[in-house]
């Protein structure tokens, strides 16, 4: 159960973390929120763990939450500001790819430890490029989707009180078109066929699962912006 404690410690951490960054900064924090997200779920995602019984990627937490930042973006300032987000997220993980790409190709030096700690670095961002071809396809259609089926499902439902509509389906499908394109874009030929079809499903339960737990934080975020206790900082 260790895993699964540290998962929703996580997962807990991250919906804080989003709140905090919004009422502290406004949506510039949850723009600031965008690369943090995008860049560590990319080095996550090659973690492999056992959680509630099957074998799953880590980064899912990081990575749907990105979601939940354009969706309050989507929802307290409209479509825009949402799609500016995703704008951010894809140049964030362009701009680690080329740099890191450069940083492993030096040499280290000859200090043992440190030789040790730059080749752990370069195994990880060595496999990076195909990963990172894999988020900005995946990044980029299912963001594109969620925020134009939340618009869709705004104009059906403009209620405040359908908020978890609007947010659960056009999440989970998108979540859906994403994590189909990343999994056979980054591992397709890398794992079994078994074990890819396993990452899949139990990666899309958690982002799942993930996206359940985002909606009362999509509310909370909305009448914290009603109830004007938001600071908007203006660079």
């Amino acid at each position: 159960m260790r895993n699964e404690m540290l998962w929703a410690g996580m997962l807990i951490v991250n919906f804080l973390a989003i709140l905090f960054a919004y009422v502290r900064f406004g949506r510039i924090g949850l723009y600031i929120w965008i690369p943090i997200s995008t860049i560590l779920a990319n080095i996550q995602v090659v973690m492999l763990v056992d959680l509630f019984g099957f074998g799953t990627t880590l980064g899912n937490i990081l990575y749907a939450g990105g979601f939940l930042v354009t969706d309050i973006l989507a929802e307290n300032y409209g479509r825009e500001y949402a799609k500016r987000a995703v704008k951010i997220g894809f140049f964030s993980l362009i701009v680690m790819t080329v740099i890191m790409q450069i940083a492993v190709n030096f040499t280290p030096s000859d200090v043992e430890e440190g030789i040790l700690t730059f080749n752990g670095v370069k195994r990880i961002f060595d496999f990076m490029p195909r990963i990172v071809i894999a988020s900005l396809i995946s990044y980029w259609v299912s963001q594109t989707h969620d925020i134009w089926a939340y618009e869709k499902w705004r104009e059906r439902f403009s209620e405040k009180k359908h908020i978890w509509i609007r947010n659960n389906m056009s999440t989970m499908v998108s979540q859906l078109i994403d994590n189909s394109l990343f999994t056979i874009i980054a591992f397709w030929g890398v794992y079994p066929k078994e074990v890819l079809l396993e990452i899949f499903i139990t990666t899309y339960f958690m982002k799942f699962i993930v996206a359940v737990f985002d909606t009362p934080f999509v509310y909370i975020a909305s009448h914290l912006k009603s109830k004007k206790k938001i600071r908007e900082v203006e660079i």
